[in-house]
């Protein structure tokens, strides 16, 4: 092994000191169906996503809870979405941009399982169409919220 992978130089002090190790790797993670399983169920029961500002970095105070993307829940939006593309197309087969749009917010708003969110003061009623409604008002939401919705991270189960 060559003296430059055993030693690195400290240029503040001109020593030479040995090289930290390489990291181990971990230990392989044992998981079964019921694993799996259990976290999908979990998933369906979803997580927490408080919305950050998109300006100043800091919560808003508004919270979605998010269905996982494993989820039953998702697995019906993924399906879901299908069906409204065919219907919206034309007789050639296409979709306008517009429809895209109008289903893809529906899609992801089938994600949203409940929310903790106020409008002049007073609880906004949580119904599909009020989400959708919300996640129309600004695209930095929405991209919160499908970032969220997808990435398994947030979902992961207890202790892992």
């Amino acid at each position: 092994m060559e003296l430059s992978e055993l030693t690195k130089r400290i240029p503040h002090q001109g020593v030479l000191q040995p090289s930290a190790p390489p990291a181990a790797e971990p230990a392989p993670l044992a998981l079964d169906l019921a694993d799996i399983m259990a976290n999908v169920e979990d998933q369906d029961r979803g997580r927490w996503l408080e919305l950050v500002d998109p300006f100043r970095g800091q919560p808003t105070g508004i919270r979605f809870r998010i269905a996982g993307p494993d989820s039953e829940t998702q697995r019906r939006a993924r399906l879901k979405i299908v069906d409204e593309l065919a219907e919206m197309a034309d007789d050639t087969g296409r979709v306008s941009a517009d429809a895209r749009e109008k289903a893809r917010i529906n899609s992801l708003a089938r994600c949203v399982l409940g929310w903790e969110i106020t409008e002049e003061g007073g609880p906004v009623p949580f119904s599909h169409a009020n989400v959708v409604r919300v996640l129309r008002a600004a695209a930095w939401l929405q991209a919160q919220v499908d970032d969220f919705a997808g990435d398994r991270r947030n979902f992961r189960p207890e202790g892992r």
